[in-house]
């Protein structure tokens, strides 16, 4: 009997990767990649072109079944009436908008759209850059009949539609990316329009189309004649919500994702509100919840200190396992390019401690990993905060699979400290949410453990790090 194919798309920053695998088991039969430009502004059609040259490098679409896009979040896909892309996207790390975030923010009031959204305003969300753009562009703003995210455009182009089919209609999203928006009620599952004629200062919005929310097993097709037509289409999500689907997280997991940035988040069964905008209310792919909290300054903090020392991460590993914990004393701050949370934007990173003694290779080497942590640890606390429990920590990233991250994980954190096996997990999620719109069940696929380090909580490094803050 042949195999059924799935499919998942991870249309990210930096990539497009495509993942294939069987229905039944979950094991990945074939894999593509391409790459998308540099740079905080993009236009769609790149990524459009990297998602044909991904698929065709996993084998095409033709003997699978179902596929589903994730994405990455907040990046702002303006259309007009005819469907033509108005402008490149701004992406969640354009920072252009920060000003329009203050001034959202200001006018409503952070306990109130916190209540309203889940989150409170910053440069990343979709609703600040079309508030810039409405303040910059006010001719490309008036011009805008339809907003989508990254993956919602790319899930509408899969099935055939663009400026050649333009039915605005057909546009499609899930809540977790809609959640990202900073105008879409979280916890009701609606989109507050008022917030969004707000952000691109009109009085109403109502004539504004915004993709339709599928619920986790819902899908769609391409129109008859199309190339997609009679493949099934999953709703597709946001990155961090199809990580952690990759990962199987459930209610008591969370995950801990050193990356370029780090992110910390929590699978909930409630929705959770923070007017201080430390955590942001997001919902996940399941119908559950994933609040979450960033941070800029992760896996970078340890590639400055490995040029520093004149070594790799391997050997920077080693030379922190020589090391007792706690650095005899040296903590570093690690904010090398300002921080998020806490947020302090102009911050530098700042080495403290410093003694004849404690001023070694090893010394370092050990309090650049504990900098990195405690700060994820910081925003764990911040989502604790919320009454969310941590009942294990899945640790991810590129990061995670040096030991010494690893060891020194399970000394910052005081929970049980899992390390899954490195692979592309919002893609595999993608995968996992297009079988299950295929079958009309959530598939309990096996994820590889790589390491599960034993528990050793030693206060003394957060407590150092602490009395720095």
């Amino acid at each position: 009997m042949d195999m059924i194919l799935v499919a998942g798309v991870d249309s990210s920053t930096q990539s497009c990767k495509v993942v294939v695998r069987d229905l039944d088991t979950g094991a990945v039969v074939r894999t593509g990649r391409a790459s998308h430009p540099d740079g905080t502004e993009v236009h769609p059609d790149a990524w459009w072109d990297a998602l044909t040259v991904a698929l065709a490098d996993a084998g095409g679409l033709e003997d699978v079944a179902a596929i589903a896009v994730g994405g990455q979040q907040h990046g702002m896909v303006a259309l007009d009436a005819s469907g033509t892309v108005i402008r490149p996207a701004l992406l969640w790390n354009d920072t252009r908008s920060a000003q329009a975030a203050a001034d959202l923010t200001d006018e409503l009031g952070a306990e109130r759209y916190a209540a309203r959204t889940g989150v409170v305003p910053v440069a990343s969300f979709t609703a600040t850059k079309l508030r810039w753009l409405a303040d910059a562009e006010p001719e490309n703003a008036a011009r805008v009949a339809a907003v989508a995210l990254p993956h919602d455009w790319l899930t509408w182009r899969l099935r055939g539609f663009g400026p050649d089919n333009p039915v605005l209609e057909e546009l499609v999203t899930d809540r977790s990316d809609a959640s990202g928006t900073a105008y879409f009620d979280t916890a009701g599952g609606d989109y507050d329009r008022e917030l969004l004629a707000r952000a691109l200062r009109r009085d109403s919005a109502e004539n504004v189309m915004l993709p339709r929310v599928l619920g986790p097993a819902e899908s769609v097709e391409g129109p008859a004649g199309s190339p997609t037509s009679g493949l099934r289409i999953g709703a597709g999500a946001g990155d961090n919500a199809g990580a952690a689907l990759g990962l199987d997280a459930s209610p008591g997991d969370v995950v801990v994702s050193i990356g370029t940035s780090g992110t910390v988040f929590a699978v909930t069964r409630n929705p959770v509100q923070d007017a201080s905008g430390t955590v942001a209310g997001f919902a996940d792919a399941t119908g559950n919840f994933l609040p979450l909290v960033a941070t800029l300054n992760a896996a970078r903090v340890l590639d400055a200190t490995a040029r520093l020392l004149g070594v790799d991460h391997t050997e920077l590993g080693r030379l922190a396992l020589e090391a007792e914990p706690g650095s005899a004393g040296l903590v570093l701050q690690p904010y090398f390019e300002g921080e998020r949370t806490p947020n302090r934007p102009d911050a530098t990173a700042t080495l403290f401690g410093m003694t004849l003694g404690s001023t070694t290779r090893e010394n370092l080497a050990r309090a650049a990993i504990e900098g990195l942590l405690c700060g994820l640890a910081d925003g764990l606390d911040a989502i604790r905060r919320h009454g969310v429990v941590a009942s294990r920590l899945l640790l991810v990233g590129g990061a995670a699979q040096n030991p010494a991250v690893s060891a020194i994980a399970a000394q910052v954190f005081d929970a049980p400290v899992v390390v899954p096996e490195p692979a592309e997990y919002v893609a595999l999620g993608a995968a996992a949410q297009a079988a299950w719109a295929l079958t009309g069940t959530r598939p309990a696929w096996t994820v590889q453990t790589s390491s599960e380090p034993p528990a050793d909580h030693r206060p003394v490094i957060r407590e150092q790090y602490q009395a720095r803050a």
